[in-house]
């Protein structure tokens, strides 16, 4: 309970401060994974994440989040309008593919212990980026819209994309460990994916069209609204994993669905995504920073150098590749392959994969690579956030003079 406490302590004073930490080079994610690092060490003790109930509470408590997340960011996405968004089309196609590609061979060389499929899981994990963690970047106006978002689009919808991917190479895994057929396993991949896009795609369409019906005729108010977004999210979820489906995809699917059905879904749950969003969202930070405090001291030069390269090369060089040919100059490709920042997809992610897999031989690994990076980026892009932004905005200006 005083770990709670400590917490809810932390999170009041944040909050009272929260309009001066917009003008610092912090982020809130960054104080409180510090915050987790503190109580790891003085309240709660080290703790394992592969063991309960610690695996069970951070997972549900993180699971919820993306949920929610996934549904609230697909709802917020134009289906029509992005299709002439060129640089959101091209990262989310070739930059995210070669950033998985990229992560995936440089785990293979770096990681050396490990098998193909764990060094793919750990590429994907890593692959999705995370817009909490560069509001900074998005809420500026004075970067260039286009750049905003595309930068906003793309963290809303790859952490969605990197789903099916990861329970492909949870299946090739799964076949390896039970020294059964890959193919058995991967058609079960397959059938969730499926399951879970048809579900999410029809509580979409069915849920948010009563939700319209209820609006038109005045039954429902601007509040209960968003509940029931967020229920639809919960519902597509729940009902997808009841039948063997990917909550997740059904999640995505089901928050694309009704963006694209009720045009102001997005609109509505922007609160929810400022506020109860945020609030999970620290929490499952705060978390991270408990299990940090105990991985700290097993952090080796490999593990460091693949957090460095994937916050660096492995995500910069995709994108590079991705705007070939898209009138984007050098400032702004760097810009946007600097800010992709790794945070609460890559952890739910990793959980899921841990909770799916079970023991495996390169976990310790896998924990620490997935783990670290994330650890790293909150630090790194909550610092530069706001004196990069700023060195962008001024250097377009003077491009401009």
């Amino acid at each position: 309970m005083v770990e709670i406490l400590f917490f809810l302590i932390i999170l009041f004073l944040v909050a009272l401060i929260s309009r001066k930490i917009d003008h610092l080079p912090v982020s809130a994610q960054m104080i409180f994974i510090f915050a987790g690092i503190l109580a790891g060490y003085f309240l709660t003790g080290l703790v394992d994440v592969r063991q309960p109930p610690v695996s069970t509470i951070v997972l549900i408590i993180a699971e919820v989040a993306l949920v929610l997340v996934l549904f609230t960011d697909a709802s917020r996405v134009k289906l029509g309008a992005l299709k002439s968004n060129l640089l959101t089309l091209r990262l989310l196609s070739i930059g995210l593919i070669s950033t998985i590609v990229l992560g995936i061979v440089a785990a293979v060389v770096i990681f050396t212990d490990l098998t193909f499929w764990e060094a793919a899981i750990i590429g994907i994990v890593l692959a999705p980026t995370d817009a909490a963690l560069g509001q900074i970047v998005v809420k500026n106006k004075k970067i260039p819209e286009r750049i905003r978002k595309a930068l906003e689009v793309e963290s809303g919808l790859n952490d969605g994309l990197c789903v099916p991917f990861l329970l492909v190479f949870i299946a090739i895994g799964l076949a390896e460990e039970t020294f059964s057929p890959v193919g058995y396993f991967v058609e079960v991949a397959l059938a969730q994916i499926g399951l879970g896009a048809l579900v999410g795609l029809g509580v979409g369409i069915i849920g948010s069209g009563i939700v319209i019906k209820s609006r038109d005729k005045g039954w429902i108010t601007a509040e209960y609204q968003r509940i029931a977004f967020l229920v639809l999210a919960v519902i597509s979820f729940l009902l997808a994993d009841e039948i063997g489906g990917s909550g997740f995809i059904a999640a995505f699917v089901g928050g694309l669905a009704t963006g694209y059905i009720t045009r102001d879904a997005g609109k509505v749950l922007i609160d929810f995504a400022e506020a109860e969003g945020q609030f999970l969202n620290l929490t499952v930070f705060f978390l991270l920073g408990i299990i940090m405090a105990g991985l700290l001291p097993f952090i080796t030069w490999q593990i460091v150098l693949y957090a460095i390269l994937s916050l660096t090369i492995i995500r910069m060089l995709p994108v590079a590749l991705s705007l070939i040919g898209a009138k984007v100059d050098i400032d702004s490709t760097l810009f946007m392959g600097w800010f992709g920042p790794r945070g609460l997809a890559s952890v739910v992610l990793a959980l899921i994969a841990l909770e799916e897999l079970g023991s495996f031989p390169g976990q310790e690994t896998f924990i620490l690579a997935v783990f670290t990076t994330v650890l790293f980026s909150v630090v790194a892009h909550g610092v530069t956030a706001l004196p990069l932004s700023e060195l962008y905005v001024n250097h377009i200006k003077s491009k401009v003079k």
